[in-house]
């Protein structure tokens, strides 16, 4: 059957990167990603380096991709047993700006390019059959709206719908399934951490890409056998949270009496 790999799109940074770091000791990783010169340093840097391959590939492209990455398989005699689509791009673009390539960019690359792969990882001519599991990337902006980010939630929105109807299509030979994350503290994101109001929408305070990793770490592990078709959300309490306002706040507080009971 070949060499059992775990693919990751978008190994070079973010999500993905962490992900390589998690899973890199326990497993031989296809590190897929558009820079090969970022992926290679990546490679050099995980544990156990020599097992693991790269895989470069613009997937803003996505004519070919499908057949590409077979190629890729077929050529290097490998079989991939978890995918974990973690590429992504996002991108604020109000409604009224909206533009059909900003927003074509989007979904080949957060969904299209994942059902490219998918194609060529379930058929037995390719993949041997080997595939487990797959693992989305998706995002808690498909619950929690915020403007300017509707195309990048619709396309995160068809990724939760995609893994639903794949669950119940490769059930029982493959589990599939999405993790939600909140909003991780990165470099890119530092600047909304500094602000006090955006943290106190977390009621777990801070997240890190690690509990990410984590939680896809789990959902392609056999410790998570009986779960398919499920949205993970790793978000510290962001979208269940809903903020009181100030002013109510302060007459809430204002009507609590000594022995802690409050009068609404």
């Amino acid at each position: 059957m070949g060499e059992k790999m775990t693919l990751i799109t978008g190994a070079s940074s973010g999500f993905g990167l962490s992900i390589a770091r998690k899973l890199s000791a326990s497993r031989g990783l296809i590190l897929a990603g558009r820079n090969e010169a970022k992926l290679e340093a990546v490679r050099k840097s995980l544990e156990c380096a020599d097992k693991h391959r790269l895989w470069v590939h613009d997937l803003r492209d996505i004519k070919g991709l499908g057949d590409a990455f077979a190629t890729f398989l077929q050529d290097s005699g490998l079989s991939v047993d978890h995918f974990v689509h973690s590429a992504g791009t996002t991108g604020i673009q109000l409604a009224r700006a909206m533009d059909l390539q900003f927003a074509t960019q989007l979904f080949n690359v957060n969904v299209f390019s994942a059902v490219e792969i998918i194609r060529s990882l379930v058929q037995k001519r390719v993949n041997r059959g080997a595939l487990k599991s797959i693992t989305f990337i998706s995002s808690i902006a498909t619950r929690v709206g915020a403007s300017g980010y509707s195309v990048y939630a619709a396309s995160k929105g068809a990724v939760n719908a995609l893994s639903i109807s794949l669950a119940i299509e490769l059930a029982p030979e493959v589990r599939v399934n999405a993790v939600l994350p909140g909003i991780i503290e990165t470099p890119m994101t530092k600047d909304y951490f500094a602000d006090d109001r955006f943290l106190a929408l977390y009621p777990l305070g801070r997240g890190q890409p690690e509990d990410i990793a984590d939680a896809v770490e789990f959902l392609s592990s056999d410790n998570a056998r009986w779960i398919t078709g499920q949205e993970f959300v790793v978000d510290g309490g962001r979208s269940v949270f809903s903020p009181v306002p100030r002013e109510y706040s302060a007459r809430l507080e204002a009507t609590v009496d000594k022995r802690g009971s409050v009068a609404i």
